[in-house]
């Protein structure tokens, strides 16, 4: 799960798994691969890092070839 903030200020976790796409209109809009929309404060690049360290965090990322590394250790 990651911690967003709505427009109104208040905080919400989202579980990320579900996000398709996250895009600026100027407002940073997370679409659900259900379809469902939320409008979030944090940029469009802040939620890429969220998800990112989400990821990490259940290993989602922890094969080397898929975090683009070319050596595997």
């Amino acid at each position: 799960m990651i911690e967003l903030t709505r427009l109104n200020g208040k905080t919400f976790s989202l579980n990320a798994l579900y996000i398709e796409t996250v895009e600026s209109f100027p407002d940073t809009t997370i679409t659900l691969t259900n379809g469902r929309k939320f409008i979030v404060k944090e940029s469009q690049e802040q939620v890429r890092l969220k998800v990112d360290k989400f990821y990490r965090s259940i290993q989602v990322l922890s094969n080397p070839h898929l975090r683009g590394e070319d050596n595997e250790k």
